[in-house]
């Protein structure tokens, strides 16, 4: 039985396995983020909204979509729960909306530049060890490019992602209405394209430009 487990441990990949769990670390985190920005920024532009429901929490379980989780691993995109607003609250609902959809995007985009601070500081200062590496790894090699990553999906403009919603600031009332119509059928959408692979190679030319650019300006 001892010769078996032992057999057992042996075949085991400890690195992939480890490779997963950061990797499940990093979505929560760059997920949580960006949609406790989305409620900071209504809250800031007066729509308390999303603090009386308990969510500018980065508590990763009050904004994880079970499902949306599921489908970032099988499809290679997916959401949590959206953040409620209310634009009511706006003075000017279009513009209110259109800045805190943008508050997602922008936060991810932040949170790769901190993740490339952090590892910077590692590199240069901190002493060696085992887990400096896997914080440096996992902040220079998962968690920022996959938040630039999310950030830069969550800018096109099809509904129900931000992008739609900042596009719709700039749009007639009845064209605005128009798009908000159809923001139900959005992910049916996204998960054509995203089968199909439209678009998925501009994304991913788009997240290597953008963490390139930042590995160039934070590591010279």
């Amino acid at each position: 039985m001892l010769h078996y487990l032992q057999g057992l441990l042996s075949a085991l990949d400890l690195t992939s396995l480890l490779d997963a769990v950061l990797r499940v670390a990093a979505i929560f985190l760059c997920l949580t983020v960006h949609e406790t920005c989305h409620g900071l920024a209504a809250l800031a532009l007066g729509d308390p909204t999303a603090k009386s429901m308990h969510r500018l929490s980065l508590n990763p379980l009050r904004h994880i979509d079970w499902i949306g989780l599921l489908m970032m691993f099988v499809a290679g995109f997916g959401w949590a729960k959206p953040v409620p607003v209310d634009p009511r609250y706006f003075r000017k609902p279009k513009q209110g909306m259109a800045l805190t959809a943008l508050a997602g995007p922008v936060s991810n985009f932040v949170l790769a530049v901190l993740a490339m601070l952090i590892s910077k500081v590692i590199y240069l200062y901190a002493p060696y060890s085992a887990a400096m590496d896997v914080v440096f790894s996992f902040c220079l090699y998962t968690l920022a490019p996959l938040s630039i990553g999310l950030g830069l999906f969550n800018l096109i403009p099809i509904p129900p992602l931000d992008g739609s919603k900042v596009l719709a600031a700039f749009l007639p009332d009845r064209q605005y209405i128009t798009l908000m119509r159809y923001e139900r059928y959005g992910i049916v959408v996204l998960l054509v394209l995203s089968f199909v692979g439209i678009g998925s190679s501009l994304i991913s030319r788009g997240i290597l430009g953008i963490y390139s650019a930042l590995l160039s300006l934070i590591f010279g």
